[in-house]
């Protein structure tokens, strides 16, 4: 047998004549064929059909379900020509549509993975999650799969043919996944397979079963130094995917509901972990914002595994999406944020370094609102090196994806990646504060990474750090907000002053923001901020520039009128002095000292007009400086 090209073999049973053990081999290429795809099913013929007056069929079919390769069987008459076209399309109907995997005809039942595969697509086609399908989603069935949809007749007609064959098959007028298994069984043993198939390869499955690497990792391009987030279209499909698990309406997902959820996946893709990296509730179940939060987190650190997920989930049949890459955003290059000194990023990765035992731990559980005493609830194996919650920036919600750097003599490249740092000491711990001190001169010293050291348990007694210098002198000496004293041991949530401080930080990290009180979200932080920013600084100048040249313009047309006053009355005097034969006296009008005396009055006259300009800009620009401030407030 030909490994280049499949052969398409025909064993023909003669009706009166004695059948040879083996026919020829009859090669029928691709070309020929309307789908131009080859052949190599086993198919039964009854050739000369036109040589008797009965059929063959009934003795025919025992042989066939004795032997599961032979797809189908027919009879033919080549010189009739019947059901010679049907012939070949039964033979690439058996290449394009194989009943091998979908149904076992000893048992009469369709296979395991078949029904495993269709009662995944049931799942996802059951949108609200009610255990049937009602007529609204049998229309957006039939439509994403055949590209039409059914007439009310029809979906009644369908309905009757279950409720007749199946007690259970249709409730609340719906079709429940019994009655869809039946559904397609009976289209598998009626010769119509080619539907059963059609609806398996729509929801991305191979001859096998299997999904396809096609489906579930769509090309994706990622240029260096980019990230992946996921945009708002996906964010409204999690969100209708939360709502349908929700069951109680609590905006938290139970073991149970999770595992529903997780139905269409073939495994648990999350583990206990994950209770500890995003938010959960009192019972430690996964809220809304938990769940959104870790399927960015599953974006940012590995899109490929996002990707998988989200097939699972049907994200692009029930989008009517080409792929899951349209959920995907990927950022532009971090350098043009810099240079464009703003950035279009919704996540933010800060990297929290420290000597073991110096409080990381609690600064990741604190982002996700737990004091020590929920910490302390927290079991060692299911402990995370990540946390992810939002945080609100100048009124923008954006994602703070917070990694637990483990301590070592040298980073490596990739904890040097990030958008922020956290330099965390143990204010009780003398030794606490030299490492990272040594860290910043190894790694971030000259990058443009912004970092923030933080003053961990601040609770406790502070004592000298043994360090050439104190942390405040440290920071001072290197342009670093003075160290955030921080504590986890609260009776209530944390404080969150030091992420929205770091988020800011990791947002605009070409301007060195600095306030007072470090919280960064108080009306005197946001007004030192506002005033401080480079976007202010460029209005204040232009403003400046535009009012000056003004007011210089103003005064050169003042002076040239003085000028032109001055002149016309020296020619006036002159007229009058010609007049008088007196040439002393004519002399004496015209006496330098005099004219000196004129200039001096006007170079006043000149300064005193500039300052008054001067100070009605001046005034302009303070009113327009409050009304701004005044503005900002209100938003706040």
């Amino acid at each position: 047998m030909s490994s280049k090209m499949d052969r398409l073999f025909f064993l023909t049973v003669c009706l009166q004549i004695k059948v040879p053990p083996r026919a020829e081999e009859i090669t029928i290429p691709a070309d020929v064929t309307p789908e131009r795809v080859p052949t190599l099913p086993l198919i039964l013929v009854g050739n000369k059909s036109d040589l008797v007056e009965y059929s063959s069929m009934e003795t025919i079919l025992p042989i066939m379900n004795q032997y599961t390769a032979i797809e189908t069987c027919v009879e033919c008459s080549a010189k009739n020509l019947k059901n010679i076209s049907e012939l070949f399309y039964y033979a690439q109907k058996a290449v394009l549509h194989p009943t091998g995997p979908l149904y076992c005809p000893e048992e009469k039942e369709m296979k395991p993975a078949c029904i495993k595969a269709l009662t995944r697509i049931f799942r996802i086609s059951d949108q609200d999650n009610d255990g049937t399908l009602s007529d609204a989603e049998l229309n957006f069935f039939q439509r994403i799969c055949f590209n039409t949809p059914l007439a009310p007749q029809a979906l009644e007609d369908v309905k009757n043919v279950v409720r007749k064959n199946l007690s259970d098959g249709v409730a609340a007028n719906g079709l429940t996944l019994k009655g869809f298994l039946f559904l397609h069984t009976l289209f598998i043993q009626r010769g119509r397979h080619e539907t059963t198939w059609t609806v398996l390869r729509r929801f991305g499955y191979d001859d096998d079963l299997e999904l396809t690497p096609e489906y579930l990792f769509p090309p994706l391009k990622i240029p260096s130094d980019c990230t992946t987030e996921l945009n708002h279209h996906v964010y409204l499909f999690l969100q209708s995917t939360f709502d349908k698990h929700d069951l109680d309406r609590d905006c938290a997902l139970s073991p149970d509901e999770l595992k529903d959820l997780f139905k269409v996946f073939p495994y648990i893709p999350w583990g206990p972990d994950v209770n500890n990296t995003v938010c959960t509730n009192e019972r430690g179940w996964i809220t809304y914002q938990g769940f959104l939060s870790q399927w960015t987190l599953t974006t940012y650190l590995d899109v490929q595994r996002c990707l998988e997920y989200l097939g699972y989930l049907g994200y692009s049949i029930l989008t009517e999406q080409e792929s899951q890459a349209s959920a995907i955003t990927v950022t532009r290059d971090k350098k043009i944020d810099l240079q464009k000194k703003q950035t279009q990023r919704n996540v933010f990765r800060c990297n929290v370094i420290g000597m073991k035992g110096c409080g990381k731990s609690g600064v990741l559980q604190a982002l996700l609102g737990r004091n020590l005493m929920r910490q302390r609830q927290i079991r060692a194996e299911h402990k995370s090196y990540y946390a992810m919650n939002t945080v609100y920036v100048y009124g923008q919600e954006k994602y703070l994806l917070l990694h637990d750097v483990s301590e070592s003599e040298f980073l490596t490249d990739a904890e040097t990646i990030c958008d922020a740092v956290c330099l965390v000491y143990d204010v009780s711990n003398p030794k606490s504060f030299e490492y990272c001190a040594r860290i910043f001169k190894q790694h971030f010293v000259d990058s443009r990474i912004p970092c923030l050291v933080v003053a961990a348990k601040s609770d406790l007694h502070e004592v000298k750090q043994e360090y050439s210098i104190s942390p405040a002198d440290f920071c001072k000496k290197h342009k670093m907000p003075p160290p955030q004293a921080f504590t986890c041991n609260t009776v209530d949530i944390p404080s969150k002053d030091i992420f929205v401080k770091v988020t800011t930080m990791a947002m605009y990290p070409h301007a060195r923001l600095r306030c007072m009180c470090a919280c960064n979200r108080c009306t005197f932080c946001i007004c030192q901020n506002f005033l401080n920013s480079d976007l202010l600084q460029s209005v204040k100048n232009k403003l400046f520039t535009a009012v000056l040249n003004r007011l210089r313009l103003h005064i050169d047309e003042l002076g040239a009128m003085l000028l032109a006053d001055e002149e016309s009355s020296i020619i006036h005097q002159v007229h009058a002095v010609s007049s008088v034969e007196d040439s002393i006296f004519m002399e004496s009008s015209l006496d330098p000292h005099l004219l000196e005396d004129r200039h001096v009055t006007q170079a006043d006259l000149k300064s005193s007009t500039f300052w008054l300009r001067a100070s009605f800009g001046a005034t302009v620009f303070a009113v327009l400086g409050f009304a701004m401030y005044r503005a900002l407030l209100k938003q706040r």
